[in-house]
C-alpha cells in the first residue's frame, strides 16, 4: 500500500487490526500506548509520535518502508 498521508497511514493500522480481530484497546494495551492514541492515528492525527506508531505496525507484524520516489 502507498502512503502518502499520516491519513492513509491510519487506514492501513485500523484495517490491519480489524482483520486481526484486535480492539482498540487490545492493541493499545499490547503496543505499549494508550487508546486514545490508537484512536487518534486510526483518524489521521497529524502530531502522532513516530516511535509509538513503529510499535503499533510491529504488533501488527507490519514494516514502515521509505523508498526515494522514481
Amino acid at each position: 500500500m502507498l502512503v502518502t498521508s499520516i491519513a492513509d497511514l491510519g487506514a492501513y493500522i485500523r484495517q490491519e487490526r480489524r482483520e486481526q480481530r484486535l480492539t482498540q484497546s487490545e492493541l493499545a494495551g499490547l503496543s505499549g500506548v494508550g487508546l486514545t492514541f490508537i484512536s487518534q492515528l486510526e483518524n489521521g492525527k497529524v502530531t502522532a509520535e513516530v516511535g509509538k506508531v513503529l510499535n503499533v505496525l510491529s504488533v501488527l507484524g507490519s514494516d514502515l518502508i521509505v523508498e526515494r520516489r522514481r
